[in-house]
């Protein structure tokens, strides 16, 4: 069974317990599209719950972890190395929202084809994500 396969390998790899909440019945109805879908969903309603706003896709990532003044840091965001790490992170959230959560809500997906390694390779930056946020602090409320 694909979605047995990809849940297991997903498992393996101690995928963040928070991509399994926001997929599970798509990976075990073998949809790779919807499980990628949902989890990159999962985690941008994630941000915006952790940070209190309701901002969305890029413009979300820029509001909550932008450069000066962020409303949330994933590290200490003291030194140089801090802070271009926190940029890198923005910069990986609005990556996934651009490629995998917008088209995938745009597109028909006969029109997508997801493999299953592609969407293993796509929930574990995702996992990542979750992993990172988990350490995450909000700083300021939004203004």
């Amino acid at each position: 069974v694909r979605g047995g396969g990809l849940k297991s390998r997903l498992k393996t790899q101690g995928a963040h317990t928070l991509v399994f909440s926001y997929c599970n019945s798509e990976l075990l109805a073998n949809n790779y599209f919807h499980a990628v879908l949902e989890s990159s969903k999962g985690l941008v309603k994630r941000i915006q719950d952790l940070a209190g706003v309701t901002y969305d896709g890029q413009n979300l990532m820029e509001k909550v972890f932008c450069d000066n003044d962020p409303i949330m840091i994933i590290n200490n965001f003291q030194s140089n190395s801090e802070k271009d790490e926190h940029r890198g992170f923005r910069n990986l959230l609005i990556g996934i929202v651009a490629m995998f959560r917008n088209p995938a809500s745009h597109e028909l997906k006969v029109e997508w084809n997801m493999s299953e390694q592609d969407a293993l390779d796509i929930l574990a930056m995702i996992s990542y994500c979750h992993r990172r946020l988990d350490k995450a602090h909000k700083i300021r409320l939004p203004k």
